[in-house]
């Protein structure tokens, strides 16, 4: 998702021991929940958090299998429907892309700060939000999510 960033920046994905810990606390959410991480939900979150920036569905769809074809894309739209629906992923709309999600169970507003150099995404806390709702509810909505996103450049790609 790189758009000619030409310095290096330092990987934020999860790796080793700290990955499967993730993994393995994603799939008590679930149990707790009654749902199930199945492998297809399971592989598509742990490419999403090896990477820990946006990723879109096709380069994901090219990367569920490392041995083999890659998966179908219903199989990865499906995983990534149901890992936004509970609460482990975002769909960042403007890069058309998603995120892994490492906030907890709660469901959440979402900010997101994205990196137009290298395409790095930061996931902050939204300020604004109750405001945001009363008002929508003076007006007769219901509010079923916020993601609010911002463009700019980190601090790497500013240097």
């Amino acid at each position: 998702m790189t758009t000619g960033c030409e310095h290096d920046h330092e990987s934020p994905g999860l790796h080793g021991r700290t990955l499967q810990a993730e993994l393995s606390v994603a799939e008590a959410r679930c149990a707790h929940a009654d749902q199930r991480l199945t492998p297809p939900r399971r592989r598509v979150l742990e490419l999403l958090l090896q990477h820990g920036q946006p990723m879109k569905a096709y380069d994901l769809i090219a990367g569920f299998s490392a041995e083999g074809p890659p998966a179908k894309p219903p199989t990865v739209y499906r995983a990534l429907e149901f890992l936004e629906k509970h609460g482990f992923a975002h769909r960042i709309e403007s890069l058309n892309a998603y995120v892994a999600c490492r906030r907890g169970p709660q469901s959440h507003a979402a900010a997101f700060l994205i990196c137009d150099c290298c395409g790095r995404s930061n996931e902050i806390e939204p300020v604004g939000v109750e405001a945001l709702t009363s008002l929508a509810e003076v007006s007769g909505y219901a509010i079923d999510h916020v993601t609010i996103e911002a463009h700019g450049r980190c601090d790497a790609c500013q240097a």
